[in-house]
Protein backbone atom coordinates (compact mmCIF):
# COMPACT_ATOMS: atom_id res chain seq x y z
CA UNK A 1 0.00 0.00 0.00
CA UNK A 2 1.14 3.66 -0.85
CA UNK A 3 -0.20 6.82 0.30
CA UNK A 4 0.53 9.73 -1.88
CA UNK A 5 0.15 13.59 -1.17
CA UNK A 6 0.71 16.02 -3.76
CA UNK A 7 1.94 19.68 -2.91
CA UNK A 8 3.05 23.26 -4.28
CA UNK A 9 0.19 24.15 -6.96
CA UNK A 10 -0.77 27.39 -6.71
CA UNK A 11 -1.49 30.50 -8.90
CA UNK A 12 0.68 32.00 -10.84
CA UNK A 13 1.00 34.29 -14.36
CA UNK A 14 1.77 33.13 -17.61
CA UNK A 15 5.68 32.51 -18.11
CA UNK A 16 6.08 31.23 -14.44
CA UNK A 17 7.53 28.33 -12.61
CA UNK A 18 5.64 25.90 -10.15
CA UNK A 19 7.35 22.51 -8.64
CA UNK A 20 5.03 19.99 -7.74
CA UNK A 21 5.93 17.34 -5.45
CA UNK A 22 4.58 14.34 -4.42
CA UNK A 23 5.65 12.73 -1.17
CA UNK A 24 4.88 8.86 -0.49
CA UNK A 25 4.77 6.99 2.60
CA UNK A 26 5.89 3.23 2.93
CA UNK A 27 9.22 1.88 2.53
CA UNK A 28 9.04 0.80 -1.02
CA UNK A 29 8.56 3.65 -2.66
CA UNK A 30 11.50 2.82 -4.84
CA UNK A 31 9.67 -0.26 -6.58
CA UNK A 32 7.24 2.42 -7.99
CA UNK A 33 7.17 4.44 -11.20
CA UNK A 34 5.61 7.51 -10.63
CA UNK A 35 3.74 9.69 -12.89
CA UNK A 36 1.95 12.95 -13.14
CA UNK A 37 -1.44 13.86 -14.89
CA UNK A 38 -3.41 16.48 -15.02
CA UNK A 39 -6.97 17.33 -15.28
CA UNK A 40 -8.77 20.58 -16.43
CA UNK A 41 -12.36 21.30 -15.88
CA UNK A 42 -14.47 19.69 -18.40
CA UNK A 43 -11.87 17.66 -19.58
CA UNK A 44 -10.66 13.72 -19.23
CA UNK A 45 -7.20 13.59 -17.59
CA UNK A 46 -4.39 13.38 -19.56
CA UNK A 47 -0.47 12.26 -19.36
CA UNK A 48 2.00 15.04 -18.07
CA UNK A 49 5.09 13.22 -17.31
CA UNK A 50 6.26 10.19 -15.82
CA UNK A 51 9.73 8.64 -14.26
CA UNK A 52 10.87 4.88 -13.89
CA UNK A 53 12.06 3.23 -10.82
CA UNK A 54 15.23 4.55 -10.52
CA UNK A 55 14.73 7.73 -11.83
CA UNK A 56 17.07 7.45 -14.78
CA UNK A 57 14.38 6.89 -17.46
CA UNK A 58 11.61 9.89 -18.06
CA UNK A 59 8.98 10.12 -20.66
CA UNK A 60 6.83 13.54 -21.31
CA UNK A 61 3.54 14.26 -23.33
CA UNK A 62 4.47 16.08 -26.12
CA UNK A 63 2.92 19.58 -24.77
CA UNK A 64 4.89 20.08 -22.16
CA UNK A 65 9.17 19.18 -23.29
CA UNK A 66 11.33 21.55 -22.65
CA UNK A 67 9.08 23.25 -20.41
CA UNK A 68 8.84 20.30 -17.08
CA UNK A 69 10.58 18.42 -15.77
CA UNK A 70 10.30 14.72 -13.66
CA UNK A 71 12.65 13.96 -11.44
CA UNK A 72 12.98 11.97 -7.70
CA UNK A 73 14.37 11.03 -4.83
CA UNK A 74 14.00 7.91 -3.53
CA UNK A 75 16.07 8.37 -0.20
CA UNK A 76 13.14 11.69 0.78
CA UNK A 77 10.05 9.22 -0.83
CA UNK A 78 9.29 12.12 -2.67
CA UNK A 79 8.51 12.75 -6.78
CA UNK A 80 8.90 16.47 -8.38
CA UNK A 81 7.32 17.86 -11.64
CA UNK A 82 9.69 21.54 -12.11
CA UNK A 83 7.36 23.37 -14.62
CA UNK A 84 8.71 26.46 -16.06
CA UNK A 85 7.54 28.78 -18.70
CA UNK A 86 3.96 27.99 -17.84
CA UNK A 87 1.17 28.93 -20.14
CA UNK A 88 -2.85 29.63 -19.36
CA UNK A 89 -3.86 26.27 -21.08
CA UNK A 90 -1.53 24.51 -18.26
CA UNK A 91 -4.42 25.39 -15.81
CA UNK A 92 -5.92 21.86 -14.27
CA UNK A 93 -5.74 19.92 -10.75
CA UNK A 94 -2.31 18.14 -11.30
CA UNK A 95 -2.11 14.42 -9.55
CA UNK A 96 0.60 11.84 -9.09
CA UNK A 97 0.61 8.38 -9.61
CA UNK A 98 2.63 5.48 -8.29
CA UNK A 99 2.61 1.99 -10.42
CA UNK A 100 4.34 -1.44 -9.76
CA UNK A 101 5.54 -3.29 -11.77
CA UNK A 102 7.04 -0.46 -13.97
CA UNK A 103 6.51 -1.17 -17.79
CA UNK A 104 4.89 0.17 -21.08
CA UNK A 105 1.76 2.38 -21.16
CA UNK A 106 3.20 5.01 -18.96
CA UNK A 107 0.82 7.31 -20.01
CA UNK A 108 -2.31 5.36 -19.22
CA UNK A 109 -4.08 6.21 -16.41
CA UNK A 110 -5.36 3.00 -15.80
CA UNK A 111 -1.85 1.48 -15.13
CA UNK A 112 -1.64 2.93 -12.24
CA UNK A 113 -2.34 1.44 -8.68
CA UNK A 114 -2.10 4.84 -6.58
CA UNK A 115 -3.28 8.22 -7.01
CA UNK A 116 -2.86 11.60 -4.71
CA UNK A 117 -5.49 14.02 -3.90
CA UNK A 118 -4.13 16.65 -6.20
CA UNK A 119 -2.90 20.34 -6.11
CA UNK A 120 -4.57 22.86 -8.21
CA UNK A 121 -2.04 24.97 -10.99
CA UNK A 122 -3.34 28.59 -12.11
CA UNK A 123 -1.63 29.97 -14.64
CA UNK A 124 -3.22 33.36 -15.28
CA UNK A 125 -2.95 35.45 -19.01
Amino acid sequence: QVQLVDAGGGSVQAGGSLRLSCSASGRTFSRYGMGWFRQAPGKEREFVAAINWSGDSTYYAAFVKGRFTISRDNAKNTVYLQMNSLKPEDTAVYYCAARSPWGGNYNYSNQYNYWGQGTQVTVSS
